[in-house]
């Protein structure tokens, strides 16, 4: 495939998120099928795609004084991602991202369009784009040069104060190493890098995980170390819910919002597949999903069950399980670099709504767990009111549980608690935004 095609896949993946609200993960691994992109441009492809998401309010903060009127959404798209190749991408000549562009908008549009498109970018070419110096407002600067909402920049700003929302904004638009999960239960983390050594994969030891890894080069989910079972991607702040839950061998475990599987069978692995994981999901497809991963895992403790884990007491009795991990739904705020189309989609009301589900399954947890019973409520956040705000208003609701120290983290890890509870930053040690907070049913 040429160039040209590419940066219509590119297109084609902007517009539909645009147009849907897809997630573009899920649009970039279709577009490299259905465009037919090679191996070798699927990396081009995939900077180009992300990096117009990540940047899309700069990109038009650069791009509006050079527009004399709105135009069409996918107009719009082609010179957001041509922009970002002329201010981003060192290795995309200015003036071979302004021809394809303008390439694009003759296919797509007519004469009229491709002479605006030229005409924008190359005047972007002579001139330069405004500094985002100009903005006065310390919230409205961070929100237009790191391409977060406003809502969001003032939020964590009160929460955490303006230098750490900054840090972590900046944090979001970097790209995030990729980490993976040994399986110990079947290999040695030395036996493991041994292995994607031979398969050409450069990788070391995570400092923060003792199963963890971290890769250099080379992409392990096409490897044969990753098809036997002796790997999993997983990200190293996700891969802290299965120390903090310290399922022992033989026991029954519970994981309520368990799809695709990742914290399943990390735990399913700590048990040394012994005990069993139940692991439940609300669509029977992505329960089929956890199954896969555990049989390419060799995990044979692993049951799945398609339910709402809301309406866990008409299915199971009280004090059944020795540990429940409730990794709930929530805003995703902490995964921004790997999705980051979220960010705009995201309301400050959803975050309400969010809040009472996860007040739902945790109060559901409560009665299905036996006494002395362990309780790991985890999201993928960084939002104090999903978080903290939870934790207090359950606690409030249930003076049975009592929040104790996440005391089986790795040590680096342990000392970033706060008041038993530990809220993890992107800038931490570069995973993903995360929460965890460990409670214990009293006798």
């Amino acid at each position: 495939m040429s160039k040209f095609s590419l940066r219509e896949a590119a297109l084609h993946i902007l517009d539909q998120i645009d147009k849907n609200q897809s997630y573009s993960n899920l649009l970039l691994n279709h577009a490299i099928k259905k465009f037919e992109i090679s191996k070798k441009d699927t990396g081009l492809l995939t900077e180009i795609t992300y990096g117009t998401i990540q940047r899309k309010m700069t990109l038009d903060y650069f791009l509006e004084p050079f527009l004399k009127k709105k135009v069409e959404g996918w107009v719009q798209n082609l010179l957001r991602l041509s922009l970002y190749q002329m201010l981003y991408l060192d290795r995309v000549p200015e003036r071979a991202a302004i021809h394809e562009a303008v390439e694009i908008a003759k296919k797509k549009g007519h004469k009229g369009i491709s002479g605006m498109v030229n005409g924008v970018l190359r005047s972007i070419q002579r001139e330069g784009v405004r500094s985002v110096d100009e903005i006065v407002d310390p919230i409205k600067k961070i929100s237009i040069e790191t391409s977060h909402p406003e809502w969001l920049v003032k939020r964590w700003a009160a929460h955490f104060g303006v230098e750490k929302a900054k840090e972590m904004c900046e944090r979001n638009l970097i790209a995030p190493v990729q980490t993976a999960r040994v399986n110990t239960s079947r290999i040695s983390r030395e036996e493991a890098l041994k292995l994607l050594e031979e398969e050409g994969v450069e990788a070391s030891e995570s400092p923060i995980i003792p199963s963890g890894i971290r890769v250099k080069k080379g992409n392990i989910a096409h490897t044969q170390a990753y098809k036997e079972g002796f790997i999993t991607v997983q990200d190293e702040s996700s891969m802290l819910v299965a120390y903090a839950l310290a399922p022992v061998p033989g026991e029954l475990i519970l994981d309520m919002c368990a799809a695709p599987g990742g914290k399943t069978t990390h735990i399913a692995e700590c048990l040394n597949n012994e005990g069993e994981v139940l692991a439940l999901d609300l669509h029977e497809h992505k329960i089929k999903l956890i199954k896969e991963n555990a049989d390419r895992l060799k995990l044979s403790n692993v049951k799945g069950e398609a339910m709402d884990g809301r309406k866990l007491q008409e299915r199971y009795p009280e004090k059944t399980f020795d540990r429940i991990l409730v990794d709930a739904p929530c805003s995703g705020l902490g995964v921004l670099r790997r999705k980051p189309d979220i960010k705009y989609a995201k309301r400050e009301q959803d975050l309400e709504s969010l809040s009472r589900i996860q007040q739902e399954l945790l109060h559901a947890a409560v009665n299905s767990l036996k006494q002395e019973g362990i309780l790991v409520y985890s999201t993928c956040t960084v939002d104090k009111e999903e978080n903290e705000g939870t934790v207090k208003k359950f606690l409030a609701e249930h003076p049975e549980m009592s929040l104790t120290a996440p005391d089986h983290l790795p040590e680096q890890i342990s000392v970033l608690a706060e008041n038993n509870m530990l809220q993890i930053f992107p800038q931490d040690f570069d995973g993903d935004g995360f929460f965890i907070a460990v409670f214990k049913k009293n006798s």
